[in-house]
């Protein structure tokens, strides 16, 4: 399917986005009723398995799943076969490279208690959302985010981190950090020119 198609259901989502959106494939996107969605300009959103010669394991994914959550995505942002799912919000800064096959996740999809999961999976509308923990998160200007790299909710990453690849990540991160491993951890924090 032709970008063009994509483009109008983005409108039709409202979903509001820049000038000079290029989609490479065919990605999931989709925004709740109510919540809030921005893509800045020159934004490049990858979801062919070729796009990306990290290799992708499947299309991006962008989802708003709560009436008031937020995605904000800055300009000149680049994404490869995430999955970006907001319950209450993400924020993504401008000029940030999101490597192949990365989760951005502010939730945990189900409560962490047996019985609240219990009540969630046999509640027919779908039970009560409230009941999942979940944070906002918020990653700055110029990160680069390594391929399968997990970020998880409650997460800040300062301006100009970079994330290694395969890194699974949760906490407050000062700008200039570079963060790996499981959990992760600052190796380094480099110099400000």
């Amino acid at each position: 399917m032709s970008s063009n198609y994509y483009k109008l259901i983005l409108k039709l989502l409202h979903i509001k986005y820049g000038k000079n959106l290029l989609l490479k494939g065919c990605p999931v996107i989709f925004n709740k009723s109510g919540a809030t969605f921005t893509i800045g300009d020159n934004v490049t959103i990858k979801s062919s398995f070729l796009s990306n010669l990290v290799g992708l394991y499947s299309r991006t994914i962008i989802v708003t799943r709560h009436p008031e959550a937020y995605i904000h995505i800055g300009d000149n942002v680049g994404i490869s076969g995430a999955t970006i799912y907001a319950h209450k919000g993400i924020t993504i800064g401008d000029n940030t490279a999101i490597g192949g096959n990365c989760k951005i996740l502010d939730n945990d999809f189900h409560p962490i208690e047996a019985e609240e999961r219990v009540k969630l999976l046999n509640d027919p509308n779908g039970g009560n959302s409230d009941l999942i923990p979940a944070k906002e998160i918020t990653i700055g200007n110029n990160c680069f985010i390594g391929c399968n790299s997990i970020i998880l909710k409650g997460t800040v990453l300062g301006d100009n981190c970079v994330v290694g690849a395969g890194a699974v990540v949760s906490g407050k991160f000062s700008a200039n950090s570079v963060i790996v491993g499981n959990p992760a951890r600052v190796i380094r924090t480099l110099e400000e020119k």
